[in-house]
């Protein structure tokens, strides 16, 4: 009897025994990919939900990418931190959170700095962009893929009230995202800035919270806070961008060949992204205008005087490198 029974447990061992070293043996193709969770505050109407898709595609037979949009997965403001502490495998994120922690990063948030998307890329692929991305890993020991592009940001308010100048927004309470960055960019435009998440922008100007908020056209559209406005003013002063940034861990997971495979894959993602952008853009002013929002252009020079002054004035600016402003203003 107890000979019959160690021989069952004999055969049961070998059978698991065996199906371990099948699957050890498995060939790559038949095994599972790693899980990246990739969290952002956009929603999955935005053009750049179908960057991440497409990016998804081309990294597939590598990593399966698992999207957390509208910060479902993560706050606003704390997905930086989840990356370092690997509780995050990907995120979009803002420049102005890893001015929190990196001062030197504050210029990239200055308003007027960059004139377009192109030249923002130009930046990013020159050696000025590398050493700040470097700064980055070195600090911060994440992996930044590139810039994610995603329009010019401009004014929108509730009333009729026409903004030329600075001086018009005096008292104007404009949403803008949580952070010191977030609220100089806001004092450099003249307005009162106001502290409040992106998800709640729009009920925030529908009940009166604040007067207005500043955000690309395409995000205006995505969010329909053209509902809620009654104008938008071209200021033109921020190109913003996110960054498309990978765990440390994460990076390093990877052989080189993995590597450049994934930094050609999100380097195409963000090239078709940016392009995408710029093509909404040129719509939606006439798109808006059509749907009855007062659609002009202030005196942006005096918008630009302002901004830069307050800017080269601030403490930020201590800790900006020496010449980056005038290096990138050279850059064609």
């Amino acid at each position: 009897m107890n000979a019959s029974i160690d021989r069952r447990a004999l055969l049961r061992k070998g059978s698991a025994l065996a199906a371990l070293a099948a699957g050890a043996t498995l060939p790559a193709w038949a095994q599972t990919p790693p899980t990246l969770r990739f969290a952002a505050v956009f929603s999955d109407k935005d053009i750049r939900a179908e960057m991440m898709n497409r990016f998804a595609k081309d990294v597939a037979a590598d990593f399966k990418v698992e999207m957390h949009l509208n910060s479902t997965l993560f706050r606003q403001g704390t997905e930086l931190v989840a990356l370092q502490r690997d509780n995050l495998e990907m995120g979009n994120i803002a420049p102005q959170d890893i001015s929190k922690q990196v001062p030197a990063w504050s210029v990239l948030t200055s308003a007027y700095l960059f004139r377009d998307a192109n030249h923002l890329s130009t930046f990013f692929a020159s050696d000025v962009g590398a050493q700040m991305k470097k700064m980055v890993e070195d600090q911060l020991k994440v992996k930044i893929l590139g810039p994610t592009f995603f329009g010019t940001r401009h004014v929108g308010l509730k009333g009729k009230k026409k903004i030329n100048v600075p001086a018009d927004l005096a008292g104007v309470k404009l949403r803008m995202p949580p952070g010191d960055t977030w609220q100089m960019l806001g004092r450099s435009l003249g307005a009162n800035p106001t502290p409040m998440a992106y998800a709640e922008t729009y009920t925030g100007m529908q009940t009166g919270a604040i007067d207005g908020q500043d955000n690309p056209l395409p995000n205006v559209q995505n969010m329909k806070f053209y509902e809620v406005m009654g104008q938008i003013v071209l200021t033109s002063h921020l190109v913003a961008f996110d960054l498309l940034t990978v765990n440390m861990k994460t990076w390093n997971s990877m052989n080189a060949a993995k590597q450049k495979n994934f930094q050609a894959a999100a380097d195409k993602a963000i090239a078709w992204s940016a392009a995408e952008h710029g093509k909404r853009e040129a719509e939606l002013a006439d798109t808006f205008r059509k749907a009855g929002l007062d659609v002009y252009v202030p005196n942006v020079n005096a918008f630009r005087e302002h901004a830069q002054k307050m800017y080269l004035a601030s403490d930020d600016a201590k800790n900006w490198p020496a010449g980056i402003v005038d290096k990138i203003n050279a850059m064609k």
